[in-house]
C-alpha cells in the first residue's frame, strides 16, 4: 500500500509504520480524556490494527498521532487526534486533521465518525455534524475500562480458579 507523507514548517504527518512510537503515544494517551490509564499493550495494538498517522517534529521527534479505524472503502471512525503539549498552539491539530481528511481512500467513505468532548468546532471544519439520526446510533460503552481491568485482575483470577474447582 502506498505511504502518505505530508509537510508544514518542518513537521511531518506520516504513515510509516516505523514512525510510530509506541512509548510516546502511550504517554500522550494514558492522559488523555479519553483513554486515561491505558495499557501501553492495548496503545500498540490499536495503532497496528488502525491505520495510524505519526506526527514528527522538524528534529524528528514524535509530536502527535491520529488513526482510523478503517475499511478505507465505506467507512472510517476517526480516533486518537492528539498532538503533544510541547507542539500545541501550532495549528498542528488542524492541519492534521485537513491532511487525514484529503486521503482519497477517506474521501470516497459513505461515512465518517468520532467522539469528542471538547473539539466540535475543529472537526466541523472538514465536515462533521452532529448525528443526523441519532435514534439510530447505539454503542456499548466502557469508560473505565482501563481502570477496571487493572483492578479486576485479582477477582478474574479467583474466578478462574472458582471455576476449575467446579
Amino acid at each position: 500500500m502506498q505511504e502518505n507523507e505530508f509537510e508544514r514548517n518542518g513537521y511531518r504527518l506520516t504513515d510509516r509504520r516505523e514512525a510510530f512510537d509506541p512509548v510516546q503515544a502511550h504517554r500522550l494517551l494514558s492522559t488523555s480524556y479519553w483513554s486515561p490509564g491505558i495499557p501501553a499493550e492495548t496503545v500498540i495494538r490499536a495503532a497496528a490494527n488502525s491505520w495510524t498517522f505519526c506526527l514528527l517534529a522538524p528534529d524528528g521527534q514524535f509530536a502527535g498521532m491520529a488513526r482510523f479505524i478503517t475499511d478505507r472503502a465505506t467507512f472510517a471512525y476517526l480516533a486518537d487526534v492528539i498532538i503533544d503539549p510541547a507542539h500545541r498552539g501550532h495549528g498542528l491539530g488542524k492541519w492534521m486533521v485537513a491532511c487525514l481528511h484529503d486521503l482519497p481512500e477517506i474521501r470516497a467513505c459513505r461515512r465518517l465518525m468520532l467522539m469528542t468532548a471538547d473539539a466540535q468546532p475543529l472537526y466541523a471544519g472538514v465536515g462533521y455534524t452532529p448525528l443526523k439520526s441519532p435514534e439510530r446510533a447505539m454503542e456499548v460503552a466502557r469508560p473505565d475500562i482501563y481502570r477496571q481491568s487493572a483492578s479486576s485482575a485479582p477477582a478474574d483470577a479467583a474466578m478462574d480458579r472458582a471455576a476449575a474447582a467446579d
